[in-house]
């Protein structure tokens, strides 16, 4: 599996701009896809936003949060990045990056230790 680290998280306010980093502990060519997730007190962990590791680099979003979220990728420093801005309360969550890699049939999942972003009114 693959070892990824995330950083950036931090207190912010309403309105205000973060960007996530994840870095994985190789190529991101050896991966298909990865994503950010996030998980709320109290709530299941959902879906933020994807981007596969083809050339096309797709990308897809949570409605909640297009327009407001990017997501991109670093093929150099193997990092994908999350830039967040009008972050409303709502945000608040433990942001967990994930890698999805395809060998056959089978889905290996990697997440990391997650980074809590905190928005307040």
């Amino acid at each position: 599996q693959v070892q990824l680290v995330e950083s950036g998280g931090d207190l912010v306010q309403a309105g205000g701009s973060l960007r996530l980093s994840c870095a994985a502990s190789e190529s991101i060519f050896s991966i298909n896809a990865m994503g950010w997730y996030r998980q709320a007190p109290g709530k299941q962990r959902e879906l933020v936003a994807t981007i596969t590791i083809s050339s096309r680099g797709s990308t897809d979003y949570a409605d909640s949060v297009k327009g407001r979220f990017t997501i991109s990728r670093d093929n150099i420093k193997n990092t994908i990045n999350l830039e967040m801005s009008n972050l409303k309360p709502e945000d608040t969550a433990v942001y967990y990056c994930n890698a999805v890699q395809i060998r056959g049939l089978k889905r290996y999942d990697s997440w990391g230790q997650g980074t809590q972003v905190t928005v307040s009114s």
